[in-house]
């Protein structure tokens, strides 16, 4: 049934997409109107950083590699006092979700502007929203202020993305297009963007993982990446992206994998509380069943369909579950205790989903 009244408040960046798009970064860099950036990126990727320092050249002022995943407040606060000391007036993000944080996590606190240069699907680059994880808890907020007001897409960047990151990272993606389909303030515009997204990653993931320098795949799951941050920074999350936060901030779990695991489980839970939503990721997957094509494609992709592997304890799972219920984000379904609890246990073991 169409939704004939909705209010639709896009957030747009500027973004430059497309194969060798780099190219364009110093004329990029020009239009900001600014002239010292920190470059960040996580030690990975120090060389790929560095190289992008070197194309800035005296627009420089130096590069911080340290960025870690959940953004830990003393990594955060490390980098801003080296951002403050050098003076720069812009941060260069290179790399995925973790590198764009630290990002957010600097213009939070000095309004300075992010551009940023994702290499994975994580889709961070697109959203207002920033996590700052403290003493084993994550909290997130929203501030227009780390939204990159640049950014640069570049297929030929995510080359280098390992398969198995290449595949976590593009299922991370496709859990932001599941909620924003149930999302509270979701319209028919979101809803159009985000069975897009998951249609060309679930179309190009596959084909990357059979052979990881197919370039026409790599730009797909790019494309595909891109709408899946854009409806992630226009609607609101829901119980998935609360399971997922709980679970990373408290037990320092892969932030992709975790959201790779989690999710078919979720789609369960919501399954008869939004019909609308799981038929449209029935479309985009070619799925009789919304929970059960995401975990068909996850297996297919050979990456961790449980919890158990990613070292969590099972006893962690009843204050995993008592912490998500704390201030929980808007669900579809209302939450019941028991049957997130089940849900969890359903994603330690790495069952099929099933109703709960």
């Amino acid at each position: 049934m169409f939704q004939r009244s909705f209010i639709f408040s896009p957030i747009l960046s500027r973004v430059v997409f497309g194969r060798g798009a780099l190219s364009n970064l110093l004329a990029e860099f020009s239009q900001l109107g600014v002239g010292r950036a920190l470059v960040v990126c996580t030690p990975e990727q120090v060389d790929l950083a560095r190289a992008i320092a070197g194309k800035l050249g005296s627009g420089c002022s130096g590069v911080f590699p340290k960025a870690a995943m959940h953004v830990p407040i003393e990594v955060a606060r490390e980098a801003r006092l080296l951002a403050a000391s050098l003076g720069a007036d812009c941060i260069v993000a290179v790399g995925g979700g973790s590198t764009i944080g630290l990002g957010k996590a600097i213009a939070l606190e000095s309004s300075i502007p992010i551009l940023a240069i994702p290499t994975t699907y994580a889709g961070s680059e697109m959203t207002p929203i920033y996590g700052i994880t403290e003493g084993g808890a994550k909290k997130t907020g929203n501030d227009i202020r780390v939204l990159p007001r640049t950014v640069i897409y570049d297929p030929e960047l995510t080359l280098s993305l390992p398969v198995r990151m290449s595949a976590t990272s593009g299922m991370n993606a496709i859990a932001h297009c599941v909620e924003a389909l149930y999302a509270a303030n979701a319209n028919p515009v979101t809803s159009m963007i985000a069975e897009e997204g998951i249609r060309y990653l679930a179309r190009g993931l596959p084909r990357v993982v059979q052979n990881s320098t197919d370039i026409d795949a790599r730009e797909e799951c790019l494309y595909g990446a891109w709408l899946a941050g854009t409806v992630l920074g226009t609607t609101s999350v829901a119980l998935h992206h609360k399971l997922c936060h709980t679970l990373g901030g408290m037990l320092n779990l892969p932030h992709a994998e975790t959201h790779t695991i989690v999710l078919p489980h979720v789609a369960a839970y919501n399954a008869w509380a939004a019909p609308d939503a799981m038929a449209s990721i029935c479309r985009a997957l070619g799925a009789e069943d919304a929970a059960q094509g995401l975990f068909d494609l996850a297996a297919q992709l050979g990456i961790p369909q449980s919890l158990r592997e990613l070292g969590v304890n099972q006893f962690d799972l009843d204050r995993v579950t008592d912490a998500a219920l704390t201030k929980p984000y808007p669900n579809p379904r209302p939450l019941n205790r028991e049957a997130i609890r089940a849900l969890l246990e359903n994603a330690y073991w790495g069952h099929r989903p099933e109703l709960v």
